[in-house]
């Protein structure tokens, strides 16, 4: 199975996110190392119209087979339009042709080669159309509200007055592992009635948006190896 890692250069939340360096190492580099160790993996792609990013990519052992199109590069773009591209574009410059692929965010530092194959083990015994990481939520989702302009509650859902134990656990997709059937994405789809979650824990489900996030992961790293 192929990995495709997407790392564009613009980014309003953390400028330069992928490459920043996260305890001396670029950021994108953890995705690229676990994809790498990762036996299942054939083939570590990464997707950028970034030439920084490309150079740091190749220097550390993954391909950068094309820069991707300023127009799937853009605040607007959407993800599954450059995952169709990609698979388009691989498809068309090679004779084996790409049936299911492996998204890995750079922004999931923490994620580890045992959490790739064990997703991608999933999909295989599931037959699956795809594959979602996804985590447990820490608060019940009934307690999430909208607020108005003037601060006031606006319920989501009805109201249920219960203790937290009370509730059934809910979970969010927290952005490491994506795989996909190129059929399905091809539908523009993320979800089917074949579609299965895989389960990792809270430490190693850190998402990075903001320096607040970077600066987790950090600490988490940092405990990791001091542990």
């Amino acid at each position: 199975m192929i990995a495709i890692i997407p790392a564009r250069g613009g980014s309003k939340g953390l400028p330069n996110k992928n490459t920043k360096l996260l305890n001396g190492k670029p950021l994108i580099c953890y995705t690229i190392d676990a994809a790498l160790a990762a036996p299942e993996i054939s083939r570590v792609i990464v997707s950028t119209d970034n030439i920084e990013i490309a150079k740091i990519a190749i220097q550390n052992n993954a391909e950068v087979p094309f820069i991707r199109p300023k127009y799937l590069a853009t605040d607007t773009a959407l993800a599954v339009d450059n995952y169709i591209y990609t698979i388009e574009r691989l498809n068309s410059e090679s004779k084996s042709k790409i049936r299911s692929f492996i998204v890995l965010q750079p922004t999931s530092p923490l994620r580890i080669s045992e959490d790739i194959s064990k997703a991608i083990e999933l999909f295989k015994i599931k037959k699956a159309d795809s594959v979602i990481s996804y985590t447990e939520e820490n608060h019940p989702i009934y307690w999430h509200k909208r607020i108005n302009d003037d601060f006031s509650f606006k319920n989501i859902f009805k109201e249920q007055l219960l203790n937290r134990q009370d509730y059934q656990p809910s979970y969010y997709p927290n952005g490491a592992i994506f795989i996909f059937d190129v059929d399905l994405i091809k539908q523009k789809k993320y979800y089917s009635q074949k579609s299965y979650a895989y389960i990792m824990p809270k430490k190693r489900s850190v998402d990075i948006d903001t320096l607040q996030d970077f600066e987790y992961a950090e600490f988490l790293i940092n405990k990791n190896i001091n542990e």
